[in-house]
C-alpha cells in the first residue's frame, strides 16, 4: 500500500486531466494481448492485425512494450509522462518525451529491469542504446496515428465525461466524494492523505509537497497506475466510467418500446452527459443526438442543465424507473 500524503495546496493544485499517450501506452497492452480487451474486444479485433504489421515495421515497439504497464513509483515514466496541463494534445505530450535526456531514460529502464531476467539482447540494443528516446518516441507517434487515433472521438467522450462529473464533484463536495468510487484500490482519508494498493509492488509513504496530483482517467485500464518521479508531474490513471457506451448493451424490451438508439441514451444518462459527448459515444451527428434528446425530454424521461455554455442531460426519475423496469 502506498499512502500518499495531501496537503492544503495540494488540494488547491490537484485536478482531473486526459492524456492521449497514456492512453496510447494503454491500448498497446491490449492490442499485444498482455491485458484481457473486456468491453474492447471488437476494437481489439478490428486492429489487432494493422497493430502486428505496424510491429515488423518499427521493432521498437516490442522494446516498449517490455518495459511499460509496471503501475507503481518504479514506472518507466518517461516513455508516457503525466501531462503538464488539464487539456494537452498528443503532439504535445509526445514533445515533451523527446525532451528527455538519454541518461534519466537509461536510469528509469535501468531501475524498472533490475530486478527482472535479462532481455532479449536485440531489445536490449534499443532500450540501452543512444537513441532510445528517438526510437520510443518514434513508435507511440505511428501507434497513435494509424491506430488509436482513429477511434480516439469515441474514447475522448468517454473520458471528458469522466472528468466533467468527477470535476465537478470535486469542487461540490469535495475529495471524499470525487474519490469515492474511482477504484476499490482508492480511498480518501480526511486526515489528509490517500491510499493506493498497487499489486506487486512495495509499500511506502510519499508526500506531494504542494505539486498536486493529476487524476488521470483511462478507457483501457480496470486498475490504478501512479506515477510519483519527481521530474514529472504527479499523477494517478484510473479506469473512467462508461466505457460499455456504446456496445449495445441496451435491453430489448425498453428499445422495443422506444427505439433503440432512443434506449441506449436513457441508458446511458445515468451519468450527466452533454450532446457532444453522446454524439461521439454512439458515432451519430450531434444534430440526430440533439433530435433524440429533445423527444426524451418531451416525453419526461430525461432533464438538461445549463453549466456554462454546455447542457448536462440525465434522466428524471420516470427515466430511471423505465431503465430499471418499474414502469
Amino acid at each position: 500500500m502506498y499512502r500518499v500524503e495531501v496537503t492544503p495546496q495540494d488540494v488547491v493544485t490537484s485536478r482531473f486531466a486526459i492524456s492521449p499517450l497514456i492512453e496510447t501506452m494503454h491500448a498497446q497492452w491490449l492490442l499485444d494481448g498482455r491485458a484481457p480487451a473486456g468491453p474492447h474486444v471488437h476494437w481489439v479485433r478490428r486492429w489487432r492485425e494493422p497493430y502486428h504489421g505496424l510491429v515488423e515495421r518499427h521493432p521498437a515497439l516490442r522494446a516498449a512494450a517490455v518495459i511499460s504497464g509496471n503501475k507503481g513509483p518504479d514506472n518507466v515514466d518517461f516513455l508516457a509522462p503525466p501531462p503538464a496541463g488539464v487539456n494537452v494534445p498528443f503532439e504535445r505530450e509526445l514533445a515533451a518525451m523527446r525532451r528527455t535526456p538519454a541518461a534519466r531514460a537509461h536510469a528509469e529502464i535501468g531501475r524498472a529491469l533490475a530486478n527482472r531476467p535479462p532481455v532479449p539482447e536485440e531489445i536490449g540494443r534499443i532500450l540501452y542504446g543512444p537513441h532510445v528516446v528517438t526510437l520510443l518516441a518514434d513508435v507511440f507517434e505511428a501507434l497513435w496515428t494509424e491506430i488509436v487515433s482513429r477511434s480516439w472521438p469515441r474514447f475522448q467522450a468517454i473520458l471528458d465525461r469522466d472528468v466533467v462529473q468527477r470535476a465537478g464533484q470535486l469542487a461540490t463536495y469535495g475529495w471524499a466524494a470525487a474519490l469515492d468510487d474511482l477504484s476499490s484500490q482508492v480511498r480518501w482519508h480526511a486526515e489528509g492523505w490517500i491510499e493506493v494498493r498497487l499489486s506487486g509492488t512495495a509499500n511506502g509513504d510519499h508526500r506531494l509537497g504542494g505539486k498536486g496530483l493529476l487524476f488521470l482517467p483511462s478507457v483501457f485500464t480496470n486498475g490504478v497506475g501512479l506515477y510519483l518521479d519527481e521530474a514529472w508531474p504527479y499523477a494517478l490513471t484510473y479506469p473512467a466510467r462508461g466505457v460499455l457506451a456504446g456496445t449495445g448493451t441496451s435491453e430489448d424490451g425498453l428499445a422495443g418500446l422506444i427505439g433503440r438508439t432512443r434506449a441506449r441514451i436513457l441508458t446511458e444518462l445515468s451519468a450527466p452527459a452533454t450532446t457532444t459527448h453522446l454524439a461521439a459515444l454512439f458515432g451519430h451527428s450531434a444534430g440526430t443526438t440533439g433530435e433524440h434528446l429533445g423527444a426524451l425530454r418531451r416525453a419526461g424521461l430525461v432533464s438538461g442543465t445549463r453549466t456554462g455554455r454546455k447542457v448536462l442531460y440525465t434522466r428524471t426519475a420516470l427515466g430511471d424507473a423505465l431503465v430499471q423496469g418499474q414502469v
